[in-house]
């Protein structure tokens, strides 16, 4: 089906889900740009319902396949009216509309050799989304979102994900939910913080279950996850910054959890 108007409803829904955090968790949808994220959605067991294709764009016959077996109804949107809807509209020509799942901590399955990290109170999806990207890259066990201040599914968290939030594991809880969830576990909790007196996380040994905290740039973590942490740990850096971007600190724990238990072999 072609379509061109602005005023069509399919297309004012996916404008509206783009655009409105609130449009996509009462509704349970979600808004996914560019062929690979699209691809990794569908391959990770996504339900997607709609296909918008930029008018002229000539689907290899792999991806035509892929397309076809989802049962989504494929729609062709004029090129002007292309640009008017997708945010990257010079570069990625198609955009899905799909089901959210449902990301409740009981749903996690963990053992006495999981890693999880936990983030607290983020803000900025790019951040979010970066993260789930390392994450993803790493095979990590599971992202806890605690406290947060963003929509999981929002267009900036997937795309800054590449889709890595297809293929990870992630939980949406209170900060709370997750320390009791972790303590039932019997994680280790190891809590970023920027302090002269905590372990450095070079000479961390992230014993496993091993739970990493992390927290907002400007915040930092919240008491609790001082107060009832196994260990407080930093990243040594020059006093010249007072602090890393989220998800680079993050990044730069979760390797070396991985480094410290023998796991980047087998996670590559």
């Amino acid at each position: 089906m072609r379509l061109s108007s602005l005023q069509n409803p399919e297309i004012k829904r996916l404008q509206k889900l783009i655009q409105k955090s609130k449009a996509r968790k009462e509704s349970g949808r979600f808004v996914v740009e560019g062929k690979r994220e699209i691809l990794r959605a569908i391959a990770a067991g996504y339900t997607l319902e709609g296909l918008f294709i930029e008018e002229n764009v000539i689907l290899d016959g792999k991806t035509k396949r892929i397309f076809e077996q989802t049962g989504a109804k494929q729609y062709e949107l004029s090129k002007n009216l292309f640009e008017k809807v997708a945010i990257r509209s010079n570069t990625i020509q198609m955009v899905a509309l799909g089901k959210q799942k449902k990301h409740p901590l009981n749903d996690l399955k963990c053992s006495s050799k999981s890693l999880v990290m936990v983030v607290e109170g983020a803000e900025k999806p790019g951040n979010i989304g970066a993260l789930l990207r390392t994450a993803a890259a790493f095979e990590w066990d599971a992202v806890l979102i605690a406290n947060s201040k963003t929509d999981l599914y929002n267009p900036n968290v997937i795309r800054s994900s590449l889709g890595g939030l297809f293929f990870v594991p992630v939980a949406v809880a209170s900060s709370q939910e997750i320390l009791s969830f972790l303590k039932d576990h019997k994680f280790t909790i190891a809590t970023a913080a920027l302090s002269a007196n905590n372990t450095s996380s070079q000479h961390f040994d992230y014993p496993l279950p091993c739970a990493l905290v992390v927290g907002s740039e400007d915040l930092g973590v919240s008491p609790i996850w001082i107060e009832e942490a196994s260990h407080i740990v930093k990243i040594p850096m020059s006093t010249n910054i007072d602090s890393l971007n989220l998800s680079v600190s993050a990044g730069i724990l979760m390797y070396e959890a991985l480094s410290k238990n023998g796991l980047l072999e087998d996670s590559l």
